[in-house]
């Protein structure tokens, strides 16, 4: 899946799903350990540093000394991560700036397949 995003030159707020987008699903329980998936470490590095990150995971809170162990580890950087969240959708809702301008988008991505995601910054956003 090859998806792009062109964004303003405001801060994001980046929410993430873990297993499936991140990392391989359930891979600490068949593999007995986390692996990124392709493209990961790319994708990361091109949001911008300032930019808030936000982990939202259906895993247990017993698995946070692991999985950000693991993320320290693999240098993908994050500010919250919440656990223990329901394995239904997962549903965003935000207001429009009255320039207009979309603060919302949702990307569904086919589990496992890697981080095809490509940022463009457009400064007449």
């Amino acid at each position: 899946m090859n998806n792009k995003l062109v964004l303003s030159t405001l801060g994001h707020t980046w929410i993430l799903d873990l297993d499936g987008t991140i990392v391989k699903h359930n891979g600490y329980k068949i593999d007995g350990h986390d692996t990124l998936l392709d493209g990961v470490k790319d994708f990361f590095d091109s949001i911008p540093q300032d930019d808030l990150i936000i982990f939202i995971t259906s895993r247990k809170s017993e698995m946070q000394e692991t999985t950000e162990t693991f993320l320290k580890r693999n240098n993908i950087r994050w500010n919250h991560i919440i656990y223990d969240a329901p394995y239904g959708e997962r549903i965003l809702i935000n207001d429009l700036k009255p320039s207009g301008l979309t603060t919302g988008f949702a990307l569904n991505v086919m589990r496992d397949s890697g981080c095809d995601i490509h940022l463009e910054i457009d400064s007449n956003l």
